[in-house]
């Protein structure tokens, strides 16, 4: 009986095999429209998008274009290549604005984007699009069911952003480049204000003006002394029992003693 069985999956194989090559070189395209479909619905969809991309440009316009359009873009998602599966689902929202699909569509297409976004280390450029293409869909669908979809990767891509503002500033610090340290800091702190990070953005912006102060020309020593001094007290400030407390006193012990030489 298995074997039985086993023949049978064979030959069915077989004949969707012969089907699909026959379908590619056929010019009858509601025939090719038909097996494009079995492709898809069996989830062989390499293949279909073969037989979508034959179809494509004589199926705009006809009756049947509309689900041939949002089976070709879920076939690239369903592959994962989501560039092209955001640009098909883009171009399906605009020529399709009253389909069923719309919205599912729409958000599918922007979270493809999301799914472009490289790691925090690398260039964001990708990542900060696919927020622009989420935010607008919230923006445009409001209720919609996919929006705590749509919030979750919104997040998550405000996550690297955050990530690597953060690593940016103290890769500054770690080069000694205090000036622009201070600057990165001050800005990660203003952009992203409930940051996980905040603590330890506090402590190497204080770090970083110390080290400025500390190794300045006489001239702009007492300056920098005490915009390290307001860095400090703001790191105390939010947190007492900072995890850096202890370096931190000792800076700010320092940064104390050579304040006095100005006041006497």
């Amino acid at each position: 009986m298995k074997k039985i069985v086993s023949l049978l999956v064979v030959v069915v194989l077989f004949c969707s095999c012969s089907d699909y090559q026959k379908a590619l070189k056929n010019e009858d395209v509601a025939a090719k429209f038909e097996i494009a479909t079995k492709m898809y619905e069996a989830g062989k969809y390499n293949k279909a998008i073969r037989l979508f991309e034959q179809l494509a440009p004589t199926y705009r316009g006809k009756p049947q274009a509309e689900k041939l359009f949002y089976m070709y873009s879920q076939s690239y998602y369903k592959t994962e290549q989501y560039y092209l599966a955001g640009y098909q689902f883009e171009s399906f929202v605009s020529g399709y604005p009253r389909s069923e699909k719309v919205q599912e569509a729409a958000f599918l297409g922007a979270y493809s984007y999301s799914k472009l976004a490289p790691v925090y280390s690398l260039d964001q450029v990708d990542t900060v699009k696919a927020l622009d293409k989420l935010q607008a869909f919230i923006d445009m669908y409001p209720n919609s069911e996919y929006i705590p979809q749509a919030n979750e990767a919104v997040q998550k891509l405000n996550g690297k952003l955050e990530k690597k503002a953060y690593e940016v500033a103290k890769g500054y610090n770690t080069i000694s480049d205090y000036k622009s340290a201070l600057i990165a800091f001050d800005n990660f702190i203003a952009d992203f204000p409930g940051t996980p990070f905040k603590e330890d953005a506090l402590f190497y912006k204080y770090d970083s003006a110390y080290q400025l102060a500390i190794n300045s020309v006489q001239s702009k020593m007492e300056e920098r002394l005490n915009v390290a001094k307001v860095a400090y007290n703001n790191l105390i400030k939010f947190n007492s029992a900072t995890k850096y407390k202890k370096q931190a006193d000792e800076m700010n012990a320092r940064v104390e003693t050579d304040l006095q030489k100005f006041t006497k």
